[in-house]
């Protein structure tokens, strides 16, 4: 009898599957990284500009060892792609920068709440940008997302920017990067390709104004730095592979990941205060989140 193989679909889900929740993995426990720069005096865009230059040269290296700079030439021919690229990166940085800035001011709980509300933000795009129409209980997640966010801004006393700025980037971010004809790796390459001038700029800003090389003096901050070059590149990577392989309904699903992490993190690790009125916040867009993921569940499995 012949052996029984898994179909190429399946066998890219799989990869898809197993890739996705290694980047969420990774990005999960990426603020103690960050935290361990930024007490060692280290501005949160000179943080940025460094993750973009060396994320530049971990992926260039290996799209170099790979021999595969093909691709990046290709990319580079086609001016639509590159296009999109250039306003994907932009939605890219500005989600770093958010971050960072949630990391150093100690609000990785509001920006762990952003990325538990992003699954409801693409399901809003959905709607915006593919005229996709709500059903009865994607409306009853949203509902309930929204309840969830109006109490945040309760508890943190204003409206919650951070959240919805990194849920806000990083769907749009998704949704782009879905849509550009390119490989994991090769658009990676020219998405920090075209922040890259940016990113030196700033830092050669940083150098005349101070006199010096600030904190890439010091051996031990600067290889810190570095290591935020494959910290980024790594995931992100993982990121690109899996989100052009599987539905975004499953993306959605993984995205749990990471935001569980630096819930626990903020708490356990860096001590935030969670206050009864954030934690019914969280309550209800984990409650929102178990509506969504169910009826998305139940839906395919009636497709299937």
């Amino acid at each position: 009898m012949a052996s029984i193989s898994s179909s190429p679909d399946l066998k890219q889900q799989e990869s898809g599957l197993a890739a996705g929740v290694a980047a969420y993995l990774l990005w999960g426990f990426l603020p103690i990284l960050f935290e361990l720069v930024l007490k060692r005096g280290v501005e949160p865009p000179t943080l940025v500009a460094d993750r973009t230059v060396w994320s530049l040269l971990v992926v260039g290296t290996l799209l170099v060892v790979g021999g595969r700079t093909a691709e990046v030439r290709a990319v580079l021919r086609d001016w639509r792609a590159v296009r999109a690229m250039a306003v994907a990166a932009l939605f890219l940085a500005a989600n770093w920068l958010i971050y960072v800035y949630a990391v150093e001011t100690n609000q990785v709980l509001e920006a762990s709440f952003g990325y538990f509300i992003n699954p409801m933000v693409n399901v809003a795009l959905g709607m915006v940008l593919l005229g996709e129409r709500l059903n009865r209980w994607q409306t009853v997640s949203i509902a309930v997302a929204l309840v969830a966010l109006a109490i945040q801004a309760a508890g943190i006393g204003g409206i919650p920017f951070i959240a919805l700025s990194l849920a806000m980037t990083f769907a749009l971010y998704g949704y782009l990067r879905k849509t550009i004809k390119a490989s994991s790796a090769a658009g990676l390459f020219v998405e920090t390709l075209l922040l890259v001038p940016v990113a030196l700029g700033y830092l050669a800003f940083t150098f005349i104004r101070d006199g010096s090389i600030g904190p890439h003096g010091d051996p031990s901050t600067l290889l810190l730095l570095l290591l935020t070059g494959p910290a980024t590149a790594v995931p992100l990577l993982l990121f690109a592979f899996a989100v052009q392989r599987l539905r975004l309904t499953t993306m959605g699903m993984l995205q749990y990941i990471a935001p569980s992490i630096a819930f626990l993190l903020a708490i356990l690790v860096f001590g935030e205060h969670l206050n009864a009125t954030r934690l019914a916040s969280f309550g209800l867009i984990w409650l929102s989140l178990l509506i969504y993921t169910a009826e998305s569940l139940i839906r395919r499995h009636r497709a299937a």
